[in-house]
């Protein structure tokens, strides 16, 4: 019977569209076919929309073929996207940076300081910048005597609860200085020693955290490889001027080697390092809750991804956002970039997620990962698209822990302006890159990664995404830049 009435229904329906032509107007069915992605302009051939696995997430066979339900709405929300590179006009090597609340980006330049000591490369006017005119980029290194001798690691890190510029030298492994400005470089203060006589000193990170400190808003860690099978570590609570004796960077039986990625401290006050875990198997984030003296081993979940084969053992670098969740990222056994976060610490884990974009990427290098607000956060690495083709990319992320989270990539170098073309440059010691890269997040919510342009003479450059999503406050599309490239350098 249900069958009958279906037929008489379905009947009733055809003969009613019929006679509509006669006795009315036509009404037209309209099916809406909008997309998230229908943007008011193409979108870049330098720019992908995917989910983890890279999956495309313009190709609805491949999404649902990945059994992902997408969910484009609220901080996962598509942004048309794109980027770029802005030259420093020095040259640099392991290039790492700071932002300061007065909108200035720093850089380390290798050499190119007084008597060629260490510059301190101050770009102002990129941040908000609207004509290519309105930046400029001056070494702000003026030490009060004779300046620093040349450091064969170069650093700088500025605080991001005071504002202080901290120049961190390394002198052929036999020590290390420190010197810093509280006005923006205008002022220096003199050298003082961060220097433990037990150990030699080599591939040094600095960071800060708000974690009570007697004499200075902050508390200060830096750690090294020296002479012990993890990193060491030491301590200032003041700012700078005196450092404890250094201790295990990791629990003390620990046989992870002594080369550790950068130091990040959390709001709450807590340290953390990527390095090799204790095992010798996968990466782990290390730990510290009281100011750098004691580690914990929080392991990666590393089982599918394995871990690249890379010379420097030092690929698990970790970001911590506004609201002390932990995110890390590490490059797999297939030589493409992985990412996991944690709520709580450290202690579990969410699971991998491969980061790269649909496209045909033969390998990736030099991994570095930020965070801005909770659950936004940035990454950068290199990526050989063939050839030995040496591109720069940049993903962000808006909404970290919500279901299939939306990853957006771009190509920070036009197609035809490669970073680098030397054989396997993104597995070893190449040009300006160094051992290491570094990025962060300006109070706007745009990141920004240092790096090198090395087929233009490794000359220093800050990329970042000149359209696209804030990742702070709430979502919304950041104020839009001029697109820099080779003019820039």
């Amino acid at each position: 019977m249900s069958r009958i009435k279906f037929a008489l229904s379905l009947t009733l329906l055809m003969l009613c569209s019929v006679l509509s032509g006669c006795f009315g107007t036509e009404e037209k069915v309209i099916i809406d076919d909008s997309s998230p992605f229908d943007f008011d302009r193409p979108i870049s051939n330098t720019t992908w929309y995917h989910y983890s696995g890279g999956v495309d997430a313009l190709n609805e066979t491949a999404v649902l073929e990945a059994n992902i339900t997408a969910n484009l709405t609220g901080n996962n929300l598509p942004f048309w996207t794109n980027g770029s590179y802005y030259g420093i006009g020095l040259s640099t090597f392991e290039p790492t940076m700071g932002i300061t609340s007065n909108d200035n980006l720093y850089m380390s330049s290798w050499g190119n300081g007084l008597a060629g000591s260490t510059a301190i490369v101050q770009c102002s006017g990129l941040i908000g910048m609207e004509n290519l005119s309105d930046y400029s980029c001056v070494d702000v290194y003026d030490p009060p005597l004779l300046p620093v001798a040349n450091s064969n690691d170069p650093y700088v890190y500025v605080d991001k609860w005071t504002d202080r510029i901290m120049k961190f030298d390394m002198h052929a492994l036999l020590g290390m200085t420190v010197e810093w400005s509280d006005n923006e470089g205008e002022s220096w203060s003199i050298p003082t020693i961060a220097t433990d006589i037990r150990s030699v000193q080599d591939h040094q990170t600095i960071t800060s955290a708000p974690y009570p400190a007697a004499l200075h808003e902050t508390t200060w860690v830096f750690c090294i490889n020296g002479n012990a099978p993890h990193p060491l570590c030491s301590t200032s609570f003041d700012g700078g001027n005196t450092w404890s004796p250094e201790v295990s960077g990791a629990p003390i039986n620990c046989q992870s080697g002594g080369l550790t990625a950068h130091l990040e401290g959390s709001p709450n006050g807590n340290f953390y390092r990527g390095n090799a875990g204790c095992n010798g198997e996968g990466y782990s984030i290390y730990r510290s809750t009281n100011g750098g003296f004691t580690w914990t081993e929080h392991q990666l979940p590393t089982e599918i991804s394995g871990t690249a084969d890379t010379w420097n053992a030092e690929e698990a670098q970790v970001g911590i956002d506004d609201e002390n969740n932990v995110h890390a990222m590490w490059l797999g056994a297939d030589n493409m970039p992985y990412y996991a976060y944690s709520r709580d610490e450290g202690d579990t884990w969410s699971d991998a997620m491969m980061i790269a974009p649909p496209t045909d990427l033969v390998g990736t290098g030099f991994p570095v990962v930020t965070a801005g607000g909770e659950g936004r956060v940035a990454f950068g690495y290199l990526g050989d698209s063939g050839g030995d083709t040496w591109n720069g990319y940049l993903t962000i992320l808006t909404d970290a822990f919500g279901e299939n989270p939306l990853f957006t990539t771009v190509q920070i170098n036009d197609v035809g302006d490669p970073l680098d073309t030397t054989t396997d440059c993104g597995y070893n010691r190449c040009g300006g890159f160094g051992d290491f890269l570094d990025m962060g997040v300006d109070q706007y919510g745009r990141p920004w990664w240092s790096l090198s342009h090395n087929e233009g003479g490794d000359i220093g450059i800050f990329a970042t995404i000149t359209n696209g999503p804030s990742l702070r406050e709430d979502i919304a599309g950041l104020k839009p830049m001029p697109h820099g490239g080779p003019q820039t350098l």
